[in-house]
C-alpha cells in the first residue's frame, strides 16, 4: 500500500496543464509543506523545515485545478506518494510524486465561490465519465428526470438571483 499524504501546503507555481497522447488532461502542481512556529522569545513566526513535492492531477480535477488555483495559494491536499521514474540521456532518474486525489483552497486565508463545472452537472456529483447510453435508456431517464425548479420548502434551494441561500438548511 502506498503512503497517503494529507496536509496544508502552498503552491510554489501555477498549475501546468498538458494532455497525454490519448487526450487525457493532466496538471502538474508544485507544493511546499512547511512547519511555522511562533518563537516565544521574539514573538515572531519562524519557518521550520520545508518539504517540496510535485504532484499530478488528472482529468476533470486537473481542468478544475488549472482554472481555480494559482501560485502562492494555500491548499488542503490529499494523495498517494509514488515514485516517478524517467530516463534522460541514458541516465535513469527518480523522484517522489504526489498522485493528488483532492485539492482545494484553504478557506482560513481565502474566500472561494464554489460552483459545479459543466461536466459535473451533466454527469452527477462524481464528475466522472458515464458509459454510452442507448436511446431507450435516455428516454426512460427523461421521463424520470427531476423537476427544473425545487419545491418552495426546499432548505437547500439556491436563489438564482443571488447565487446562494441566506438561510441555513437547518
Amino acid at each position: 500500500m502506498l503512503p497517503t499524504l494529507t496536509g496544508v501546503g502552498r503552491l510554489t507555481g501555477d498549475p501546468e496543464m498538458s494532455f497525454t497522447a490519448s487526450g487525457k488532461a493532466v496538471a502538474n502542481v508544485s507544493l511546499a509543506f512547511n512547519s511555522r512556529r511562533l518563537n516565544q522569545q521574539t514573538q515572531q513566526w519562524e519557518d521550520g523545515d520545508v518539504f517540496f513535492i510535485r504532484g499530478s492531477v488528472w482529468e476533470r480535477l486537473a481542468e478544475n485545478v488549472v482554472e481555480t488555483l494559482a501560485k502562492g495559494m494555500e491548499v488542503i491536499v490529499t494523495g498517494e506518494i509514488r515514485t516517478r521514474s524517467w530516463e534522460k540521456d541514458g541516465v535513469k532518474h527518480e523522484r517522489p510524486d504526489l498522485f493528488i486525489r483532492s485539492i482545494a483552497p484553504n478557506l482560513a486565508f481565502s474566500v472561494a465561490k464554489v460552483s459545479k463545472d459543466a461536466q459535473s452537472q451533466q454527469n452527477g456529483q462524481s464528475g466522472g465519465q458515464r458509459p454510452p447510453q442507448t436511446q431507450q435508456q435516455t428516454q426512460g431517464q427523461a421521463q424520470r428526470s427531476r423537476p427544473t425548479n425545487p419545491p418552495a420548502d426546499d432548505p437547500w434551494a439556491v436563489d438564482a438571483a443571488k447565487g446562494y441561500s441566506d438561510e441555513p438548511p437547518f
